[in-house]
């Protein structure tokens, strides 16, 4: 099973708006891709910033060709989606990992 981690930054002042977006548009977008089998969400707790706070988005997939097709097919409209959505407001970073 790979699992494609996606951790956000999101200024606080904007967090429940952020939530329920990636709730209702951003994890169905990922889900409707039918390239990843389960997700969740999480916040990070060790993340200590007075102006932001940070979640963490895992999608299982399984096999490397899924999450391949949805970086190069799907990734690039939902992330822009996002980043106009949310323009100066979050950072993300991505991380590919392989259950051991």
């Amino acid at each position: 099973m790979l699992l494609y981690n996606v951790t956000f930054g999101v200024d606080k002042q904007i967090e429940q708006e952020w939530i329920v977006w990636i709730k209702e548009t951003y994890i169905p977008a990922m889900m409707e891709t039918g390239l990843f089998v389960d997700y969740k969400m999480y916040k990070v707790l060790t993340h200590d910033d007075e102006t932001s706070v940070s979640y963490s988005i895992q999608c299982f997939a399984t096999n490397i060709e899924n999450v391949l097709n949805y970086l190069n097919e799907f990734a690039p409209k939902i992330t822009e989606a996002h980043r106009l959505r949310f323009k100066d407001q979050h950072v993300a970073f991505n991380t590919l990992l392989d259950e051991v």
